[in-house]
């Protein structure tokens, strides 16, 4: 995978917050129980402040200057030959590429797309879904229309849970986080059902997103950021998904796999889902009930 030099980055798709941390003083009960839930939220997308239910409001954050000056990405991510030198501009082109393969693909269709910023920050943020932490995963928040990332996201799927990682496992991370916004924009992020299981509407949404960011991998380079998609980058982006299932992930936090809880499918839904999107670069093989592309 690599990028096209001469192409022109849009950093202010990705908003940068590395250095600055920023929370609340939360007390968590649950011992075990919350241990396994917010392990289980490093599945991507899920925020542990909406599951378990925490009340963050009318306490006063606390915070610290940032480390990165306010214009860094700007000054830094340039163009394309930045994207192949260093990871936080590889994640401006891969923003730049994903939002305008979905704003084509929208006004292909008669709609139009509405950009969503990425959120790079370090540790803990605050987002209008409530307080964010580098322990949560990444994960797309509706109320502002935003995708939050900690880089380190990276490195932990790769120490705890056996990716083998690679510039294309981020691509699809924030592929899938993509996909629930084009989901939120088309109206099919409801979340107006608390089921869990391997056939609920929560593993279904996220299989979908799954599918939708295949379909922005399989039309990449179409978008002229990205030279070529290698089958060694298909790869890692297979084997990112696989890392994140959750009979996976169950395994290497409680030794044990429980399908009854699952929220985001198996190891091999999601590559099946991510592969769908792969082969046929086409939305409507993401087709779901309430989907209306």
């Amino acid at each position: 995978m690599s990028f096209n030099n001469r192409s022109r980055l849009d950093p202010n798709q990705v908003e940068d917050r590395r250095g600055r941390r920023t929370g609340r003083a939360i007390t968590i009960g649950g011992g075990g129980l919350t241990l396994v839930i917010v392990v289980v939220a490093l599945l991507l997308g899920v925020n542990p402040a909406e599951v378990l239910n925490i009340d963050t409001g009318g306490q006063v954050p606390f915070s610290t200057e940032s480390a990165y000056g306010s214009n860094d990405l700007q000054a830094q991510c340039q163009t394309g030959a930045d994207a192949n030198t260093r990871e936080d501009c590889r994640i401006v082109g891969y923003v730049n590429s994903i939002q305008a393969f979905w704003a084509d693909e929208f006004a292909r269709r008669g709609g139009q797309y509405t950009e969503a910023d990425t959120v790079l920050y370090s540790g803990s943020t605050e987002a209008d879904c409530g307080y964010a932490s580098a322990a949560m995963g990444p994960f797309y928040c509706p109320n502002d229309q935003k995708v939050y990332l900690d880089l380190n996201f990276f490195n932990e799927l790769q120490t705890r849970f056996g990716a083998q990682g690679g510039p294309f496992a981020e691509a699809y991370v924030l592929a899938h986080e993509y996909g629930h916004h084009v989901q939120n924009l088309l109206g099919a992020l409801t979340g107006s059902s608390n089921a869990i299981g391997p056939e609920s509407e929560a593993v279904e949404t996220e299989l979908q997103a799954d599918c939708l960011a295949g379909v922005w991998a399989f039309h990449a380079t179409e978008t002229g950021y990205l030279t070529q998609v290698t089958d060694q980058d298909i790869v890692q982006a297979l084997d990112a998904a696989a890392s994140v299932g959750d009979d996976r992930i169950q395994r290497a936090t409680q030794g044990y796999v429980s399908p009854e809880s699952w929220t985001h499918g198996s190891s091999e839904q999601r590559q099946l889902a991510l592969t769908d999107g792969l082969q046929s670069g086409d939305i409507t093989t993401c087709n779901s009930p309430g989907w209306t592309p």
